[in-house]
C-alpha cells in the first residue's frame, strides 16, 4: 500500500525522485519538484504543454524550455516515461505494472491495469536477445467516445 503525502504524491514516489536526483547529481529545485509532482498526480498522461500550464499557475516564472528539459531528465532517470503514438509526447509517472490503450483518433491515453496475478509473459525470442528491464505495452484503437462519434456520422 502506498501512503500519500499532503501533496497527493506517494511517499515512495517522492523518495524515489529525491534519491534518483541525488544519485545523478541533480539539485532538488522547486521547479523540478513541481514538474515531477504535476506528472505524478495526473491520471491524464499530460503532455509538456499541459505540465507547463499547470506548473505556471504556482510558478509563473517557469519556462516551457525548463519543463521540456526537466521531463527529459526525469525520463532519463526512469521516473517518468513516454506514452502514446503521436508526435506530442505524453508522460506517466505511475511505475506500477500497467499497460495503455491509446486512441488513434483523439490521442487519449487510458491506463489498463492487469487483473490480480495476471502477468505479461515475455516471448522466448525476446529473452534470448538480452535481459528485459521494463515492458511498455500499448494497445491502439478507437476509444468509445470516438466510436460513438463515428456512428453518429
Amino acid at each position: 500500500m502506498h501512503t500519500q503525502t499532503s501533496c497527493g504524491v506517494t511517499a515512495e514516489q517522492l523518495e524515489n525522485f529525491k534519491q534518483a536526483c541525488k544519485q545523478h547529481g541533480l539539485r532538488l529545485t522547486p521547479q523540478r519538484v513541481e514538474i515531477f509532482k504535476t506528472v505524478a498526480l495526473s491520471k491524464e498522461h499530460p503532455d509538456a504543454e499541459h505540465v507547463f500550464e499547470t506548473v505556471r499557475k504556482t510558478m509563473p516564472n517557469v519556462s516551457l524550455d525548463t519543463v521540456y528539459r526537466t521531463l527529459s531528465s526525469l525520463e532519463d532517470l526512469g521516473l517518468v516515461f513516454r506514452v502514446g503514438f503521436s508526435s506530442k509526447a505524453r508522460f506517466d509517472a505511475d511505475l506500477d505494472e500497467h499497460y495503455h490503450f491509446v486512441c488513434t483518433q483523439c490521442g487519449e491515453v487510458f491506463d489498463v491495469v492487469p487483473s490480480s496475478g495476471e502477468k505479461l509473459s515475455i516471448p522466448p525470442e525476446v529473452q534470448h536477445l538480452g535481459r528485459v528491464q521494463k515492458v511498455n505495452l500499448q494497445f491502439s484503437g478507437l476509444c468509445r467516445r470516438c466510436q460513438a462519434k463515428q456512428k453518429d456520422l
